[in-house]
């Protein structure tokens, strides 16, 4: 598996010309997820028609980042700032589910209008209807096609489409991995680390972002509070309690830092521009080869002065979902 070094939540679209299968899916989905829900083909394909260029400014957003970053701007800053000005960021849909059966227009036909949108692609079938999924499958139409039929339809549409909102986004993916240095790359692919990473991400995270300088990955939380999972190589530890002790930290809490003990955030406060004193936590190893340690800093940001909106109160202001016709 690969760790995504970028990753935020979006909308989930559903296309079904039979409300009912639509308000079912309404209650059964999780509730963490941003539904649409369309009865009609040209209305979602208007809906969707209307992305590209939000995704292209969007992606841009974070080019310009990384831009910056490179004529000498800190990244941490900009991507909190980039959190507080992208507000609709959750509203661009990352995954939709169309079913192939419908009077009109079928799914196929549907998804055929898309040629921009660069989305998840799952086609929903009846069992009649599975040759034609899987000659759409082959020649790269759609990237999973479910039968209706399937027992447990419900769980299996529900990680079906976790696993491609997992999927880290290649544009995305290639504009951050510029942020990091071959070796650090190099370590986030190694599988245990990169499996222990997504479970913590996931426990902590509903979106976040790995950067090289200094290393490690801002994840804001469902409510909006932001975090910082500090990560350091085993051959990094000597420079980092000499930076310690540099700042006034003693010899006997340096000696830690040196020994993989524990974490010392200065390059977190020097990125932020602080100046609070340097925090120590106890640090824990990522991964079976114990390469990559790391300790969560939480970033002590009041409420009223973050500038950006949590995915939990953005998706609340949505409003309950509904089927559109």
């Amino acid at each position: 598996m690969s760790f995504p070094l970028f990753r935020r939540p979006g909308a989930i679209v559903f296309l079904d010309d039979d409300p009912d299968y639509l308000e079912m899916l309404a209650m059964v989905l999780p509730r963490q997820w941003h539904i649409k829900l369309y009865l009609r083909p040209q209305t979602c394909i208007h809906q969707l028609q209307q992305e590209p260029p939000l995704w292209e400014a969007d992606a841009w957003a974070q080019q310009e980042i990384i831009d910056n970053w490179r004529a000498g701007s800190p990244l941490i800053p900009q991507i909190l700032q980039y959190w507080a000005a992208q507000g609709q960021r959750y509203d661009l849909s990352q995954v939709c589910v169309f079913d192939y059966a419908m009077p009109g227009m079928d799914g196929l036909q549907a998804l055929s209008e898309l040629t921009d949108w660069s989305g998840g692609r799952i086609l929903l079938t009846g069992q009649a209807d599975e040759h034609v999924a899987v000659s759409a499958f082959n020649r790269g139409l759609i990237d999973q096609f479910i039968a209706k039929q399937t027992p447990d339809i419900s769980q299996h549409l529900i990680s079906v489409v976790q696993r491609m909102l997992d999927r880290p986004q290649l544009r995305h993916s290639q504009t951050w991995r510029a942020a990091l240095t071959q070796p650090q790359h190099a370590l986030l692919q190694v599988p245990s680390v990169a499996r222990q990473l997504s479970a913590l991400a996931a426990n902590h995270w509903v979106e976040h972002v790995v950067i090289g300088q200094p290393f490690g990955i801002l994840g804001m939380e469902a409510g909006g509070g932001v975090s910082w999972l500090q990560l350091e190589s085993a051959s990094g530890l000597v420079e980092l309690a000499e930076l310690a002790e540099s700042q006034g930290v003693d010899a006997k809490a340096a000696a830690g830092i040196r020994e993989g003990r524990h974490l010392v955030d200065l390059e977190l406060q020097q990125a932020l521009g602080r100046s609070d004193g340097p925090r120590l936590l106890p640090a824990f190893s990522i991964g079976h080869e114990g390469a990559v340690l790391a300790a969560l800093f939480p970033l002590d940001i009041p409420a009223s002065q973050r500038g950006w909106v949590g995915y939990k109160h953005w998706l609340k202001k949505t409003g309950p979902r509904k089927v559109q016709d």
